[in-house]
């Protein structure tokens, strides 16, 4: 029986949503339309990879009440550090509990025998204080309360929208082209990449993404995009889409990588943030009536948030060895510096149209609920303080204020992160503490490794 007690936890709380009469008899339904017969029960690691397990359908409201349950490593993708340390918790640490959100229930269209739920996560209840809390390491479940607590706070909603990028490989996608050109817009290659988008999108129409645009970016580089909304919705979706990418590669022969940079002298994988916010249906980083490209004050102030908090964000922004890659490569769109502008491809921030902020940090590998749970932290902390972000790039009346400057490595990253409260108090204390280890030892990995550059610069420089 569920418990409706005062002191109920919030495991309670949840498990009483999930048995509901009505929200059962809905699921059931699609179930027994679709033909159902396996359902996942799927949640996300601080390394933006989906986990969980698979149920057989006939044990739906058992699921529903009890969830299924994982190591709680799984959170840090069960790896250990350079010493053998697994991280998230030794052989003997806890269980978390993850329990299914039913309003999140979807029928695979590439085979329409297999479901899906997202899952929040819990203590279990045996835990001393803390059982049927929610899990602290839970970075979906955390955006969602970071979210809440923001609106309570401001009386704002954050929307967002992202722009992922994906490089394509495999037969019958490569086209020759000039060295001197480039092969963005062109709709012949496109036409090569047909089958890859179609079903993109179709998969994607069916799994609850307003597909919206696409284009051809770079050899290989798709970027296909759905319509906006409320932060936590598009972290879903962003990871619904990485889905249907891998999926799509499978039926086609093909590979698809979000890798950040792919190759020098081409363009990284990027994955701006497209945000906006909102008090009920008006957009309040836009005066109304002003047709001149411009940000509210309110706006402004959002905008010196995070720019004041970019360093600091960069480790989540950029979350890989190879991110940095992306940024060095001059002269191919990606941010150089910490600014922002009206229209310029290379700052970390663009005001492309009125109401939109383009956040050109983030990479194709990033962590959604991390992303937007740091973009909550550096916006509340600009509004707040009342930030400017001074003069956008290129204007005549004066250079923009100094912000820190990019960080050139991941290494340098995770120093901002650490030295930076306000991105840190945006992340749980065990997201920041987890994320920071898996992320130092994945560093200490990189730089113990010898490269073929090396062999290649060093390995007969000498006499």
């Amino acid at each position: 029986m569920t418990d409706r007690s005062p002191g109920a936890t919030a495991l309670d709380r949840h498990r009483e949503r999930n048995t509901d009469r009505e929200a059962v008899d809905a699921v059931r339904k699609r179930i027994a339309e679709a033909g159902v017969e396996y359902v996942y029960y799927q949640s996300v690691t601080l390394g933006g990879r989906v986990v969980g397990k698979v149920v057989p359908a006939g044990h739906l409201l058992r699921s529903l009440e009890h969830g299924v349950r994982l190591h709680r490593s799984v959170a840090a993708d069960i790896q250990t550090d350079r010493h053998g340390t697994l991280l998230g918790g030794g052989a003997r640490a806890a269980e978390f509990v993850a329990l299914p959100e039913v309003d999140t229930f979807a029928v695979l269209p590439w085979d329409r025998s297999v479901g899906r739920f997202f899952c929040l996560l819990y203590e279990p209840e045996h835990r001393p204080d803390i059982g049927g809390a929610p899990f602290a390491a839970d970075a979906r479940g955390h955006l969602a309360r970071r979210h809440r607590e923001f609106t309570e706070r401001t009386g704002l909603v954050l929307r967002s929208g992202c722009e992922p990028e994906t490089t394509w490989t495999g037969p019958g996608l490569a086209a020759p082209q000039r060295p001197d050109s480039c092969p963005a817009y062109r709709v012949d290659l496109l036409e090569r990449c047909r089958p890859v988008y179609q079903k993109v999108i179709g998969y994607g129409r069916a799994l609850g993404l307003d597909m919206i645009e696409g284009d051809y970016e770079d050899p290989g580089q798709l970027e296909l995009n759905w319509m906006y909304d409320r932060a936590e919705l598009t972290a879903d979706r962003l990871i619904v889409f990485r889905q249907i990418c891998r999926q799509v590669a499978r039926e086609l022969g093909l590979s698809a990588s979000f890798m950040p940079k792919p190759a020098t002298g081409v363009m990284g994988n990027g994955c701006h943030h497209n945000l906006s916010l909102w008090d009920g249906e008006r957009n309040v980083l836009a005066d109304p009536g002003r047709r001149e490209l411009h940000l509210s004050e309110t706006g402004r102030y959002a905008l010196g948030g995070i720019l004041t908090h970019a360093a600091g964000a960069m480790a989540v922004m950029g979350s890989t060895v190879n991110s940095y890659k992306r940024y060095w490569d001059a002269g191919l769109f990606a941010p150089e510096r910490i600014d922002w502008g009206m229209d310029d491809k290379t700052c970390t921030v663009r005001l492309p149209a009125n109401g939109r902020l383009e956040c050109k940090l983030p990479d194709a590998m990033v962590n959604p609920y991390l992303s937007h749970a740091v973009l909550l932290g550096a916006i509340a902390d600009g509004l707040a303080h009342r930030t400017d972000p001074g003069p956008p790039q290129g204007a005549p009346d004066g250079p923009a204020p100094r912000f820190p400057a990019l960080p050139a490595t991941l290494g340098e990253a995770l120093t901002a992160f650490a030295a930076d409260p306000v991105v840190r108090d945006s992340l749980t204390p065990e997201i920041a503490d987890l994320y920071l280890a898996a992320k130092k030892d994945e560093w200490a990995r990189f730089c113990a490794v010898v490269t073929d550059w090396e062999h290649m610069m060093y390995g007969e420089a000498t006499p």
